[in-house]
């Protein structure tokens, strides 16, 4: 099974505290690692493990910058994560921060089920943003968004690689990818400048200096999208 890490630690769900954390009865927090929340999620999570007991399975047991440490969730001797439970119902997105590749694909083809079948989120037509619509993205600063579109060109400035999607850089959307990163794209197999006149699916937030941009620092972010593959975008 995918995502059966090491157990970090045990216990009992006291409260849920944001859309990504939880608290447990003894106080300490919880960051539900792997996902990127919707609208639904807190009132999803609360639902499913408020005075539940979990089991926390992560990589690496070392708490964030709050204290918080980062796992996936299981009830009991569940095999399936919440996570994972979340993404089947629409009630949450992928956040492509997990590097284990096994786990990652499980994930991300539970919220690709939850996608076809238009659970919870994925009702609404503009769950997924149209990269020729710069103006609805851009009125998604700071939030976490998943866009689709046909990269037009791929151009390199300095030491940032940027994937556009429209004729003017100045407003269409783009992807940012710095040097640092582009190691980790060659060794998936993915040559940026391949990426030219291919449809490809991007996650991200966005940030909008001069037109919308999402810069991907990991490769589950891009999503290359077969030619037969039906859009999610409004047409």
């Amino acid at each position: 099974m995918p995502c059966q890490f090491d157990t970090q630690d045990e216990g009992r769900v006291a409260a849920v505290v944001d859309a990504r954390s939880i608290r447990l009865e003894d106080g300490r927090e919880v960051r539900l690692i792997g996902i990127e929340a919707t609208a639904a999620t807190k009132q999803a999570l609360t639902s499913l493990l408020v005075g539940r007991d979990v089991i926390l399975r992560s990589t690496d047991d070392t708490p964030d910058r709050y204290g918080r440490q980062g796992a996936l969730v299981f009830i009991g001797e569940s095999d399936t994560s919440i996570q994972a439970r979340l993404l089947a119902q629409g009630d949450a997105l992928v956040s492509a921060e997990i590097a284990d590749k096994e786990c990652a694909t499980a994930l991300m083809a539970s919220e690709a089920e939850a996608r076809r079948q238009k659970k919870g989120s994925w009702v609404d037509l503009s769950a997924i943003k149209n990269a020729e619509s710069p103006d609805d993205i851009l009125a998604g600063i700071g939030r976490f968004m998943v866009v689709e579109g046909k990269v037009l060109s791929v151009r390199q400035a300095g030491a940032m690689t940027y994937l556009n999607f429209g004729r003017s850089w100045t407003r269409g959307f783009a992807v940012t990818i710095s040097k640092r990163n582009l190691p980790a794209f060659e060794n998936a197999g993915i040559t940026l400048k391949s990426l030219e006149n291919r449809r490809i699916r991007v996650r991200g937030w966005v940030e909008g200096s001069t037109g919308p941009r999402i810069e991907a620092r990991l490769v589950g972010q891009v999503e290359l999208l077969s030619a037969n593959e039906p859009t999610g975008v409004r047409p």
